[in-house]
């Protein structure tokens, strides 16, 4: 064991080099780390460093380990949507049709690499192509805080569903066959009392994340992989178990930093996983053809099925890539004869190409839909709902953006002082039934949205108070940045947690801003004070 550590060592140190480098070159770029990662694995093959076991086996950590995050913030109403269900179907035929169709074509045509493939091979690799990528899309969306809109949990149950298919295939083909002992997995139902027991009991510190990796490794993929069904698809129900427990979200929390790091080797063992060859590279960048197909299909039918433009759009940029799970697919079809072994490199380059392409069409998502959105909104059905019509601004001296923990807290402090004249907004529909259902007046609605804006314009010169309490920094300044292209005068407060963030949000207009870290001691030694005169005021007056 020591000489396997001692022998790692140097490889460990070249790969975090290397991939922290290419990841901050990224990160400079405007690209999320995740391209420099895949950029690192194929600069490490071409440096002549192998696919490692130890990698491999962080890289499959970390998707179980996203899984079962996912499962824990998923409601199964979510799948139960036509948009959802429905919807993925839909797109998955007709994606793989049409991407049969083009492979045929450009074979028909002279192309030497597609010229001589049969019609059972170019379905498989017309499925794989079908599949969005869950590692890519889910990161998009916690890193923009959208994972809780009503787009952003319409796509991660499209993915959901693409995951499933992709199980329904492993199971179908000769890789997974279900065993008999498969059906016992429905007693982890009932089992759902004791898993809630086992992570209420966890407490607070290094334990919760122990807890979290022996729910989603040994009980949801060890379960699961013993009885012949895929792994990560236990991991997923293990979190959809556990996920109606009050400890869920801290569970989430807890592995969050966890997952992130183990992630990192996904993508680099994606870059090591083959060599680079000009055959191989031109492949991929034909199947890159399909990647507009597999847009424009799903804003048609996410509008279709009653989305608005603008969470069509984010949602179906969201999903402009390709997956690992069809890696999965791939590698499965060569395993079993189905496909020629130089597939599963020219698969993961166009993987690896089409997250580089649409890493900034998501990071730019929001400013896109602005520039089209007179054109975009005629694909919108009438009956879309528009939140943003039920936003009425009259007698109010608060507006509050965001209404999680902070926005929640500085709503109850002004409503005690300023009454009924508060307002919150928030994207999450089930947070903004939950405020409605405790008394306060909530609408839904999102604050970089173009329609609400509309709306908001004309009342702004009234409103004297805007308070910015959305989950993430960036959403923060571009409310701020629309508050000032509307010339608004009147007080913005925001709040921000790293010292960076409040210069920022200072420069860019907000007269007040509450910095988390820097003020949370001062506001505890108010309450302490506050106590500690109470007491004074109560002490009796000593005997003479």
């Amino acid at each position: 064991m020591v000489d396997v550590v001692v022998l790692f060592f140097p490889v460990a140190v070249l790969i975090i080099t290397i991939a922290f480098a290419l990841g901050l070159s990224a990160r400079l770029a405007g690209l999320p780390p995740l391209v420099g990662f895949l950029m690192a694995g194929f600069a490490l093959r071409a440096m002549g460093v192998q696919a490692d076991p130890i990698v491999q086996m962080a890289a499959d950590l970390g998707i179980t380990l996203l899984m079962f995050t996912i499962g824990l913030k998923l409601k199964i109403q979510t799948l139960a949507r036509p948009v959802v269900w429905a919807g993925t179907s839909l797109h998955t035929v007709l994606v793989t049709a049409g991407a049969v169709i083009t492979l045929l074509g450009l074979g028909a045509v002279g192309v030497a690499s597609l010229a001589d493939l049969d019609v059972r091979t170019v379905l498989l690799i017309a499925f794989a192509l079908s599949f969005s990528s869950t590692v890519f899309a889910v990161k998009i969306l916690e890193e923009s805080g959208d994972q809780s809109a009503n787009f952003g949990k319409v796509t991660i149950g499209v993915l959901i569903m693409q995951d499933l298919f992709a199980v329904i295939f492993l199971a179908l083909s000769a890789g997974a066959v279900p065993t008999p002992l498969a059906i016992a997995l429905l007693l982890l139902i009932p089992a759902r009392p004791l898993l809630h027991r086992i992570a209420a009991a966890s407490g607070h510190g290094e334990l919760l994340v122990v807890c979290g990796l022996f729910l989603a490794v040994v009980v949801g993929y060890g379960a699961f992989n013993f009885t012949g069904v895929k792994g990560d698809l236990g991991a997923l129900v293990i979190g959809v178990i556990v996920g109606g427990h009050p400890k869920s979200k801290e569970l989430t929390q807890a592995l969050f930093g966890f997952k992130e790091l183990l992630l990192v080797g996904f993508f680099v063992n994606v870059g090591l996983s083959g060599s680079l060859t000009f055959s191989a590279a031109g492949t991929a960048a034909l199947l890159l053809i399909v990647l507009p197909l597999k847009v424009v299909l799903y804003f048609l039918i996410f509008t279709r099925f009653g989305l608005r433009a603008r969470g069509s759009t984010l949602a179906s940029l969201s999903l402009a890539n390709f997956s690992e799970f069809g890696l999965i697919v791939t590698a499965v079809g060569v395993s079993l004869g189905w496909l020629e072994p130089h597939w599963l490199i020219t698969f993961a380059l166009a993987l690896s190409a089409s997250l580089v392409i649409a890493s900034p069409f998501c990071t730019r998502g929001y400013r896109i839909y602005e520039r089209l959105a007179d054109r975009l909104r005629r694909f919108e059905r009438p009956t879309a709902s528009n939140a943003a019509a039920a936003l009425d601004l009259r007698d109010v001296d608060a507006l509050i953006f965001g209404m999680g923990r902070v926005g929640t807290g500085a709503y109850q402090y002004l409503a005690e002082h300023l009454g009924p004249r508060v307002v919150g907004l928030d994207h999450d529909l089930d947070q903004v039934r939950r405020h409605n259902e405790a008394g306060r007046a909530v609408v839904h609605g999102d604050g970089i949205d173009h329609e609400l804006w509309d709306v908001l314009h004309p009342k702004l010169h009234a409103l004297p108070l805007v308070v910015l309490a959305l989950r993430d920094h960036s959403s923060n300044m571009d409310v701020i940045r629309l508050l000032n292209t509307h010339d608004y005068c009147g007080v913005i407060a925001a709040a921000g947690t790293f010292g960076d963030q409040v210069a920022e949000l200072k420069a860019a207009g907000a007269r007040v801003v509450h910095n988390f870290y820097a003020e949370a001691g001062a506001g505890l030694a108010e309450h302490a004070l506050s106590a500690l005169r109470d007491d004074l005021d109560v002490q009796p007056t000593p005997a003479a």
